[in-house]
């Protein structure tokens, strides 16, 4: 296996770490020294060689850790999972898109062998081999968008489109930003958008929708988002503010560096091809403020976000807190000079850190 996959924990000890590979390929979200919302679509078409944007489905050291972790959170709330009965074909979908995804995209970890409907499914991190019968749930140990969603990196919103909207009609979500889809369940574009602010007085939500009822099937979309973690939780939902919102005030001068984590969102989308539905893929990769400043253009440009977001995408982003003590610690990683333009590091041109 050509990647090393650590042995990690996301919640208690919190041993999750970052190598330097892992480092350099962060999907830092921030093409400019400031940022608003915007709709920041592009085609999901690869990337450069390395980045988390090459495959369709990016697999990475944290894989094996981020499924356990996974389980963990199902088997203490199985709701987290759900898929109205109408979605079922789109369960099927979606497990064939990830199978041939994967087995092409990273023949040494996955193998799918497909006669007819009969389909032997080899999964080698996990240790997973498979026989079953594409199409027949009696076949599987879970419904198929289960099955397969208990095996993939981030969640996923199966997406109903109709009525010319698009409803959150199935869903397998445990790494998520402080949202429910036991809440959301059932819910339109719009309604599960309500609580973000700004974005529906610029007409953000209307444009993305627009773009998203679009997509045609081999055209995926892609996106980023972020927002920050205190630890590096994947678990970020409402239903255990209890456990992580508490933990927003251990923060000191002394650990931010290594308790602060820049938390981001690789959102792509594409068309599933019998039943129509969009698939919504949520990829989560954190990252400690520690590691991240040591890419001289990330943590002058961070600080600079950080620094000049309006109030409210502060608050709801859940931060405003700690912002002070955030920017005291940045303020350091920026002397001042410009940054390049973009999102990649640019560590053979950027400047060294001028102290």
């Amino acid at each position: 296996m050509t990647i090393q996959f650590n042995n990690e924990t996301f919640r208690d000890d919190y041993s999750f770490h970052n190598s330097d590979w892992a480092i350099k390929r962060f999907p830092f979200p921030f093409h400019e020294d400031s940022y608003m919302y915007s709709v920041n679509m592009e085609q999901h078409r690869g990337g450069p060689e390395g980045s988390v944007y090459e495959k369709r489905f990016d697999v990475d050291e944290h894989y094996v850790s981020e499924m356990r972790d996974r389980a963990m959170v199902l088997a203490d709330d199985p709701l987290r999972c759900q898929s109205l009965p109408h979605m079922t074909l789109a369960g099927w979908d979606l497990l064939e898109l990830i199978m041939v995804s994967k087995s092409e995209d990273y023949p040494d970890l996955f193998e799918l062998h497909r006669d007819g409907n009969t389909w032997r499914w080899i999964n080698k991190p996990l240790g997973i081999d498979d026989t079953f019968t594409f199409l027949d749930e009696t076949t599987l140990p879970y419904g198929p968008m289960e099955y397969i969603t208990r095996q993939a990196q981030g969640d996923f919103c199966v997406l109903d489109q109709r009525d010319e909207m698009l409803w959150m009609d199935a869903g397998m979500v445990t790494t998520q930003a402080d949202w429910s889809l036991d809440f959301d369940i059932g819910m339109n574009f719009f309604e599960w958008h309500a609580p973000v602010p700004l974005a529906h007085e610029m007409g953000i939500f209307k444009r993305a929708l627009k773009f998203l009822l679009n997509i045609q099937q081999g055209a995926p979309a892609r996106r980023l988002n972020w927002t920050m973690t205190v630890n590096p939780l994947l678990d970020t939902s409402p239903e255990n503010y209890h456990k992580w919102g508490i933990q927003k005030t251990t923060l000191t001068p002394e650990n931010i560096g290594s308790k602060q984590h820049l938390r981001v969102e690789l959102q792509t989308f594409f068309r599933l091809p019998r039943s129509n539905a969009l698939v919504f893929p949520i990829r989560c990769y954190l990252i400690s403020f520690q590691d991240l400043v040591t890419m001289p253009k990330w943590g002058r440009r961070l600080h600079r976000v950080v620094r000049d977001l309006p109030d409210e995408l502060a608050t709801y982003k859940g931060f405003i807190d700690n912002r002070p003590m955030m920017l005291d610690y940045l303020s350091q990683f920026d002397d001042g000079l410009p940054t390049s333009p973009g999102v990649f590091p640019d560590q053979d041109t950027e400047p060294a850190l001028q102290k």
